[in-house]
């Protein structure tokens, strides 16, 4: 004789979660427990969970041969969070009354051996993979509860140990079982940003001009300067000026975090851009994403939405420069690994930080630079042509000159320039434009500009001053331009500020 039942879970492959059908057999034949589908090594494990949480809390479990599906058999699961469904699917076997509850809930988490249910990683697209299948309904461990109410329309239950899962599956207990007491633990997430203004900023006009420019088109911005002078103090305020997330884009960042480990549920959905600033260090594999088997986020997808902020940007290995390439055109990247190929959102805005030589001191007023010519050379060097082709707006920082402190007036604050730069937005949208200056179709903006404009950029690339892309992304910072203006056509000033900002030089 031989029973079976099923429940439901949710696969994590990138930042998109998958229904799961989890299916438990038993039979009365020679005690095993096996679990197919293609589980990683995690999820073999899970039987040696299972089976000690169900005893622990005195729980029924059916006895012979036992066999877990979880299906669809081609796709590859991984991870702790399937342990709470096998657990309902196996329990589910031995007491029938709780089988429809079963079948119509979704299960996430992690078993431990006393019985107490530990969170897991993803649990925010697993939910909203769930609401969007039509399970409304789902079962979350404690530590987890707050970033799955996050989803709208999740009829969350939270439980902390099998003796709450009993009392959700409604299922008498056997005997008095008592659990040990589950210490919150400190969610692993970024730092709280510092406060910080625009109007921190002391001169430095040109470079403040470009950040506006930035935030309002969704431009690539480099700042190049020496020590001190003000560059990575700029590429912070950047999020500041930069509108909050809509709710889309809100959810698909939070998701990011949450599949990362790195989401603090207490602060809800994020709202907020998010700044990423890794170090020079950083391998490829953590800067794009990377894995064993099924690749998880890099800090271009945790920068989704947000600002990539590259600090001393000539110290990164040229390797891991150039795989920004592909990103920064398309916003997304997909990886393939061994267990498959992943898809990762990676919209973000790249900020690089550069001294323009070695020991920093190239063009200090004061300073004299100790680098040999070709040790300059070599150093920006560094930062491959390809890649700058894809930056639009390039600003030198100077330091402050003996005396400009003082007669230095005071820029306007975040809050002021953020207020034009989503009116800049607002009048992008009014044109009828899905999207930011930096991302649309070349066509929807190169019809602003004149005959003439055109014809002036044409010769340029003719004459290998600039590429074609370069002639693009020109054209787009100069929409960008009249867009903050309110101009519903892009003037020939704007192109040559633009131009200008670029960095480009016309010999």
């Amino acid at each position: 004789m031989s029973r079976s039942n099923h429940t439901w879970s949710v696969a994590i492959v990138g930042t998109r979660g998958h229904m799961v059908r989890v299916e438990a057999r038993s039979s009365q034949n020679l005690p095993t427990f096996t679990i197919i589908g293609m589980p990683d090594s995690a999820i073999r494990e899970a039987s040696h969970r299972v089976r000690g949480a169900i005893h622990s809390a005195l729980l029924p479990f059916p006895d012979g041969q036992l066999t877990v599906n979880l299906a669809p058999a081609a796709l590859r699961k991984s991870g702790s969070g399937f342990d709470l469904a096998i657990a309902v699917a196996l329990i589910a076997n031995a007491f029938k009354k709780c089988q429809a509850i079963a079948r119509q809930t979704v299960y996430l988490g992690e078993c431990g051996l006393d019985g107490t249910i530990h969170p897991v990683r993803g649990v925010l697209p697993a939910v909203l993979a769930a609401v969007e299948n039509g399970y409304s309904q789902v079962v979350v461990p404690a530590a987890n509860a707050e970033e799955a109410r996050l989803i709208p329309g999740a009829q969350v239950v939270a439980v902390a140990n099998f003796g709450e899962l009993a009392k959700h599956l409604k299922i008498p207990g056997k005997g008095k079982v008592t659990y040990p007491e589950v210490k919150e633990e400190t969610t692993l997430c970024a730092a709280a940003q510092e406060t910080v203004d625009m109007a921190d900023v002391m001169g430095q006009d040109e470079a403040r001009i470009a950040l506006e420019i930035a935030a309002a088109g969704g431009h690539h911005l480099m700042l190049l300067g020496t020590p001190g002078s003000g560059k990575t103090m700029l590429a912070k305020r950047l999020p500041t000026i930069l509108p909050e997330l809509a709710d889309a884009e809100a959810i698909e960042t939070t998701a990011i975090h949450s599949v990362a480990g790195t989401l603090d549920a207490t602060a809800g959905l994020i709202r907020r851009p998010p700044f990423i600033a890794p170090h020079h260090n950083i391998t490829a594999a953590a800067m794009i994403g990377g894995g064993a088997t099924l690749a998880r986020p890099g800090a271009v997808s945790l920068a989704n939405h947000g600002v990539l902020f590259l600090d001393e940007a000539p110290e990164f290995a040229p390797s891991i420069l150039d795989c920004l390439r592909q990103p920064l055109e398309s916003g997304e990247l997909t990886i393939h690994r061994s267990g498959g190929s992943v898809h990762l959102p990676a919209k973000f805005q790249l900020i690089l930080a550069a001294n323009p030589c070695p020991c920093g001191y190239w063009g200090h007023p004061t300073k004299a630079c100790k680098c040999p010519p070709y040790a300059r050379i070599r150093y920006l060097n560094r930062l491959s042509g390809p890649l700058m082709d894809r930056i639009d707006l390039r600003v030198n920082v100077y330091g402050p000159l003996p005396g400009s402190l003082t007669t230095s007036h005071q820029g306007d604050s975040s809050a002021t320039v953020l207020n034009r730069v989503k009116a800049a937005r607002e009048f992008q949208a009014a044109r009828g434009q899905c999207g930011l200056n930096a991302a649309i179709p070349s066509r929807e903006i190169t019809k602003y500009v004149s005959a003439a404009d055109l014809h002036r950029l044409n010769k340029l690339v003719e004459h290998a001053v600039i590429t074609m892309r370069g002639r693009d992304r020109i054209i787009r910072v100069a929409r960008t331009i009249a867009d903050l203006r309110e101009e519903y056509q892009v003037r020939t000033d704007a192109i040559q500020q633009a131009f200008a900002l670029r960095g480009e030089t016309n010999d």
